[in-house]
């Protein structure tokens, strides 16, 4: 195949992200270029279909590229991902403007990186899918079943990362706990991490996404606390707090282990921020257990919290249980909870007045400098307003003082 100029979207999750970021170095080794959507013969977009939204937002992307096309400006389009496992006879009879459709996208790292973020930090995807089957959840439907990349494998790409002057290394999955169950039949994330560590040396910054409450044990919690490199910030999506509702979702725990897990946490590993994400309008969710996840948030205070409404998705087994909430009440339920984390987020951020914390560089704009603390992931926490007396960098890593706080940002100077 001749060359071409290739532009890509890519939706969704850093999973995604990843995905994409692979495809783009495939076709960068087969002599394609990589170029801007406005430059582009062809048109990729990684599509997500997790949710309503997201599956709204996948073909407004898709109808963007076939306005290009049809003034010209594309010749082909090619649409990938979770959109196309799921609906991919629809989107073939729907919109015949598509030259291919392309769902699962197999799980392994090319031996280049095409950077889809800033060059100072990466994702670093260690599995695919899931074995916690929710019942609102479709990814084990549409990623298949879960899928660990080999460690030799993931060693390779963490040491390439760092190579190429990555400053934050981000390990992903929908579940990393779950790593190695699949490959060596016994959990071995631990064991991978500490293998990262020796073999990556310049990488300040390790990152650990997506922590499911029922795999996450001492060890873990020990090797985050002793190991400076990894960022103190634990993401456990409980998702609700109501046993009942918890049992709904096949959520394998209960308000009681989930009490003693954040407590453990605490215990185990001092200042570590939590981020959790919660689910409102869930199936038959009544006033009072809605009032307990309320109650729930102000009395644990969780540093970082992501809550979303609840998507009623064919496949699911949650989309045929009765007691269907309206939209009008899982939109007030959402902005309520959202409200109540506000004045949450902005107790946490006060604590910070006059510490000082480190923080790396993300933005530089006309002499400003946007950041973010070792407590904030890309993307969906805070940031750090710095003011410097300095020229800084992006990718630089300062110490700064906590001069302001906002409800959910904060200010800060280098000292």
């Amino acid at each position: 195949m001749k060359p071409k100029n290739v532009g890509i979207l890519s939706l969704g999750c850093p999973r995604n992200l990843v995905d994409s970021e692979n495809i783009l170095a495939s076709l960068d080794l087969k002599g394609h270029k990589i170029t801007d959507m406005q430059d582009a013969e062809i048109g990729i977009v990684n599509t997500c279909g997790f949710i309503q939204e997201a599956k709204e937002e996948s073909i407004e992307a898709i109808m963007d590229l076939i306005s290009l096309k049809e003034n010209g400006r594309l010749k082909k389009i090619i649409v990938y991902g979770c959109l196309v496992e799921r609906y991919s006879k629809e989107l073939k009879k729907e919109l015949p403007e598509i030259d291919a459709l392309v769902g699962r996208v197999t799980l392994n790292h090319s031996p280049v990186r095409y950077a889809l973020t800033p060059r100072h930090y990466a994702y670093l995807k260690i599995c695919e899918s899931c074995i916690n089957n929710c019942s609102y959840c479709i990814i084990p439907k549409i990623k298949g079943k879960f899928s660990s990349i080999q460690m030799r494998s993931a060693i390779n790409r963490a040491s390439l990362l760092d190579n190429q002057g990555v400053r934050e290394l981000n390990i992903i999955g929908q579940d990393i706990t779950g790593y190695g169950l699949d490959l060596y039949g016994k959990l071995r994330l631990a064991e991978l991490i500490r293998k990262i560590l020796i073999k990556v040396k310049n990488i300040p910054w390790i990152r650990l996404l997506y922590l499911n409450p029922e795999r996450v044990d001492t060890e873990l919690l020990e090797l985050i606390r002793d190991e400076e490199r990894i960022c103190k910030y634990v993401d456990l999506p409980i998702q609700h707090i109501n046993n009942r509702i918890l049992k709904m979702m096949n959520r394998k725990t209960s308000r009681k282990l989930i009490c003693e897990l954040i407590d453990k946490i605490r215990k185990i590993i001092p200042h570590v921020a939590i981020r959790t994400s919660l689910i409102v309008g869930f199936p038959s969710e009544s006033k009072k257990e809605f009032q307990e996840l309320l109650s729930f948030i102000k009395e644990v205070k969780f540093d970082r919290l992501g809550a979303f409404i609840y998507s009623r998705e064919e496949g699911t087994r949650a989309y045929d249980f009765s007691g269907q909430v309206s939209a009008k009440l899982k939109q007030e339920r959402f902005s309520q909870i959202m409200s109540v984390q506000q004045d949450v987020s902005n107790e946490v951020n006060s604590r910070f007045l006059g510490k000082i914390i480190d923080v790396i560089i993300d933005e530089v704009k006309n002499g400003d400098y946007i950041a973010r603390s070792r407590f904030d992931a890309p993307e969906v926490d805070g940031l750090v307003y710095v003011q410097s007396g300095h020229k800084l960098k992006v990718g630089d890593l300062v110490r700064v003082e906590v001069r302001d706080c906002l409800e959910y940002d904060l200010v800060g100077r280098v000292i």
